[in-house]
């Protein structure tokens, strides 16, 4: 970021523009306030705008410079160091809309105010110091989050469990490269046992990163989800299984082959687990052109997915189209669902299907009824193996911070496998310091601009 435009004031909206309630604006850098209070004139005449308490909401007008009023609105000044920012904040809550919030935005701007750059209120507060760059990243977490689970774990980053975990790891690493100097300059004064201690504390350190890192798979399915493709031969029941999941009619259902041409996606949540649900062409040997178009996109669609659930008719026993089906589905996770269990005429039973698909569950269901819904919600849990997250537990969801992780682990595996075969001191402070830095990587305390730069450039204006 230019040093420079730390010191401009910065305007956004911060709610999507369209119909609504309200629509506010953000204003934010040193003379903020002063600027606000050139537009807005409160509703009771006798007060000034610098009486105006701080964090408190005033109702009032915001007049061009003409003296015409464009928006009856509520201010909230806040004043300095206690922001989002640590700068001097105000908030403009106008009418919902387009027109009323545009004219008003249009003159914050015509007073010296600039448009906000993507993320930069929240990067001013990692600049200014009132958060840390993982607690900053973790405000991108909450809106993008698909599962109470995943703002859950966002909400703990935010507060800086992660990060206190980081510097309590940095914290651990600089006493050991204190001794490791100290050593260098005077090695008659250290004891075996110390070397012995000090190779031990960077095996537990090992053990917590590895932890973390542990937990990065299952942070990435509550941040952002799975994909569950839904295949199988012509009227198995997908699409009836979709609305089923969904609560409501999304996809056409009929007796016609085939209905189903192109990819339907919707977003579910089984048991805190966000899905994109995909119901796809029926898979059959004798298609037309069309459902051949559909059907390869099927198979592109189960190549990319984390889970495969797949429908076969229980009441026709196994055809070609269903030896095509597993074929697509072979060594992907899968889960197999016999359909129509509400149908008397019974020809095909999880034996039959187990000789065909391997170690995958095999569940009879009814789409139509919803009967066995809950065992392959369970069974969906259960392949994805997520545990909920509990306690002072840590996660990661960020694919940045598993990265840092990784380099830290094996700099400090180079220092211990150096301690172990006598490597010199100075050689070993070397992979020290490097896991040093990949730690403050984290938090932001050894991470360049760039990196910072294209961090923020991913959060949304006004944020």
């Amino acid at each position: 970021m230019n040093p420079f435009k730390n010191e401009d004031i910065i305007a956004a909206i911060s709610t999507p523009l369209g119909e609504g309630a309200i629509s506010i604006i953000r204003i934010s850098g040193k003379g903020s306030l002063e600027l606000v209070g050139r537009v807005f004139k409160p509703r009771r005449k006798s007060l000034a705008f610098e009486e105006i308490p701080t964090h408190k909401m005033t109702l009032g007008y915001i007049v061009d410079k003409e003296g015409q009023s464009l928006d009856e609105v509520l201010i909230c000044p806040m004043k300095a160091p206690y922001t989002y920012t640590k700068e001097d904040i105000v908030e403009i809550y106008c009418h919902g809309g387009v027109m009323a919030v545009q004219r008003v935005f249009d003159l914050i701007l015509s007073m010296g105010a600039r448009v906000a750059e993507p993320g930069e209120f929240t990067k001013r507060a990692f600049l200014n110091g009132r958060i840390d760059l993982a607690q900053a990243e973790a405000v991108l977490d909450i809106i993008r989050s698909r599962s109470q689970m995943g703002v859950d774990i966002a909400l703990k980053q935010l507060s800086g469990r992660l990060s206190g975990v980081v510097e309590s790891l940095r914290e651990e690493l600089k006493g050991i490269l204190v001794e490791v100097e100290a050593e260098i300059d005077f090695p008659d004064d250290v004891e075996a046992s110390e070397k012995d201690e000090r190779a031990e504390k960077i095996r537990g350190m090992i053990a917590k990163i590895e932890a973390i890192i542990g937990s990065a798979d299952v942070g990435r399915i509550y941040r952002e989800g799975l994909a569950a493709v839904l295949v199988g031969k012509p009227n198995t029941g997908k699409s009836t299984l979709l609305n089923r999941l969904l609560g409501e009619q999304r996809a056409i259902v009929t007796d016609i082959p085939g209905t189903t041409r192109d990819i339907i996606e919707e977003s579910i949540n089984i048991k805190g687990i966000p899905l994109r649900l995909l119901d796809t062409a029926g898979v059959r040997m004798n298609a037309g052109t069309v459902e051949r178009l559909g059907i390869e996109k099927t198979k592109e669609a189960v190549e990319r997915a984390d889970i495969v659930i797949a429908l076969f008719d229980r009441t026709s026993p196994l055809q070609e189209d269903d030896r095509m089906v597993m074929e697509i589905i072979k060594g992907k996770r899968s889960i197999v669902l016999l359909n129509k269990v509400d149908v008397p005429d019974k020809k095909l039973d999880k034996k039959d299907i187990k000789d065909f698909v391997g170690d995958v569950p095999v569940i009879e269901i009814s789409a139509c009824s919803g009967w066995g819904l809950e065992e392959l919600k369970n069974a969906v849990v259960e392949i994805v193996g997520v545990q909920r997250v509990t306690g002072e537990a840590v996660m990661i969801t960020n694919a940045r911070h598993k990265a840092a992780l990784e380099r830290t682990r094996k700099s400090l595996k180079n220092a211990l496998r150096a301690f172990e075969i006598g490597v010199p001191l100075d050689c070993i402070a070397v992979d020290l310091w490097e896991a040093w830095d990949c730690l403050g990587e984290i938090t932001g305390a050894t991470v360049n601009d760039e990196i910072i730069d294209q961090i923020f450039e991913n959060f949304c204006i006004g944020k």
